[in-house]
C-alpha cells in the first residue's frame, strides 16, 4: 500500500514530463524551439517532435502567404493631382530565424506594422515619380511591380518575403472630387458641342453640294431646252423659208392670213383702218373673203356685231380664248381660195 502510494505520483510527473516533451509541429506551421529566449532548433518538417521540459520552449509562425491591407495614404504625382491610394500585400515567413531576431516577441502584428510603414514609404516614392495619367492607365501593373521589388528589398532584413503589391483603389480626395467632376463635365460638353459643330459643318457642306447639283442640272436642262427650241425654230424657218422660195405669193397670202387670225381676236378691241390699206388687199378679193368667212366659221360667234361702213372697217372680235386652229383651218381652204 505504500509502495502504491508513492508510486502513482512518479507515473503521473513521469507521464507529465513526457508530454510537455513532445510537441506536434502541424504542415502549415513553422516552429522555432527557444532555451532562455535562444533559439536552439528549428522544426519545419511536419510530425512529432521533442524538447526538453521547463527548459525549452516552442514557438510556432505561420508557414502560409499572409495579407496585410496598407493604411490608405494620400501621394501626390508629378502633375500635383493629389490621389488617395489603398493598397495591399501579399507575404511570407522565409526565414523564422531572423524573423524571431528582427521582431522579438511581438511576432506578426509587430512584423505588419514595419511592413505598413515599408509599403508605404515605396508606394509615396514610386507614385512620386510618375504623373496621374499614368497611375490611372494601363501604366499601373507596371508601378505595382516597381513597388513590389522596392518592398523586397527593404522587408528582406524582417526575413519576410514579399510575394505581391496591388493597389485596390486610387481616388481623388473627396475635397477635389466636386471640381474634378465639374472639370469632366465641362470637358464633355466642349466635345460634345466641337461634334455637332463637326456635324452642322457637313450637313452644310452636304447642302451646298445638293443645290449646286439642282443648278447644274436645272442649268443644264435648260440649255439643252434652249437648245432643242433653237433648232427647232430653226427648222421651222427653214420650212417656211423654202415655202417661200417655192410660191412666194402663197407664203404671203399665208402669212396674210395668219395675220388676220391673230389681229380679228380680242374681246372689246376695236381696230379702225383706212379701207385702202394693204392689210385688206387679200380680204377685198373674192377667194380672200371665202377664206376669212371661213376663218371666222371657226371662230366664237360674238355677242354684238357692229355694221360696217364704207369709210372704215370695224371689225369685233371673238372672246379672249387662244385659238390655235384657225390658221390651220385657213391654210387647209386655201386650196378653195386660189381656186
Amino acid at each position: 500500500m505504500r509502495k502504491t502510494t508513492y508510486l502513482l505520483p512518479v507515473i503521473v510527473i513521469a507521464i507529465v514530463v513526457a508530454l510537455s516533451a513532445i510537441f506536434i509541429v502541424d504542415e502549415r506551421e513553422k516552429g522555432l524551439v527557444l532555451q532562455f529566449g535562444r533559439v536552439v532548433d528549428v522544426k519545419e518538417e511536419p510530425g512529432l517532435a521533442f524538447k526538453i521540459p521547463l527548459i525549452q520552449q516552442v514557438v510556432r509562425y505561420d508557414d502560409r502567404i499572409l495579407s496585410i491591407d496598407v493604411e490608405p495614404l494620400e501621394v501626390t504625382p508629378l502633375d500635383d493631382r493629389r490621389l488617395v491610394v489603398d493598397a495591399f500585400s501579399r507575404y511570407r515567413i522565409a526565414d523564422v530565424i531572423q524573423f524571431r531576431q528582427a521582431v522579438g516577441v511581438g511576432g506578426v502584428a509587430t512584423a505588419e506594422d514595419r511592413l505598413d510603414r515599408i509599403l508605404r514609404a515605396e508606394t509615396r516614392e514610386v507614385l512620386g515619380t510618375v504623373s496621374s495619367k499614368d497611375i490611372l492607365s494601363s501604366d499601373r501593373a507596371a508601378l505595382m511591380l516597381r513597388i513590389r521589388d522596392a518592398a523586397i528589398a527593404e522587408a528582406r532584413g524582417l526575413g519576410v518575403e514579399i510575394i505581391d503589391v496591388r493597389l485596390k483603389a486610387t481616388d481623388l480626395p473627396t475635397q477635389n472630387l466636386e471640381a474634378t467632376f465639374n472639370r469632366m463635365r465641362a470637358e464633355r460638353e466642349r466635345e460634345a458641342t466641337d461634334e455637332r459643330a463637326r456635324g452642322n459643318e457637313a450637313a452644310q457642306r452636304v447642302r451646298a453640294q445638293a443645290d449646286r447639283t439642282v443648278v447644274e442640272l436645272v442649268s443644264e436642262a435648260r440649255r439643252e431646252a434652249e437648245i432643242i427650241r433653237g433648232e427647232a425654230d430653226a427648222e421651222r424657218n427653214a420650212i417656211f423659208a423654202d415655202a417661200f422660195g417655192r410660191d412666194e405669193e402663197f407664203f404671203e397670202f399665208y402669212r396674210s392670213l395668219t395675220a388676220y387670225a391673230r389681229a380679228l381676236q380680242g374681246g372689246n378691241s376695236l381696230m379702225v383702218m383706212s379701207p385702202d390699206s394693204e392689210f385688206f388687199n387679200y380680204l377685198k378679193s373674192p377667194q380672200g373673203r371665202r377664206a376669212l368667212e371661213t376663218v371666222q366659221e371657226a371662230l366664237p360667234a360674238p355677242e354684238e356685231s357692229p355694221a360696217a361702213d364704207e369709210s372704215a372697217a370695224i371689225l369685233p372680235a371673238p372672246e379672249p380664248e387662244p385659238q390655235p386652229e384657225p390658221a390651220t383651218e385657213a391654210a387647209q381652204a386655201l386650196p378653195n381660195a386660189t381656186e
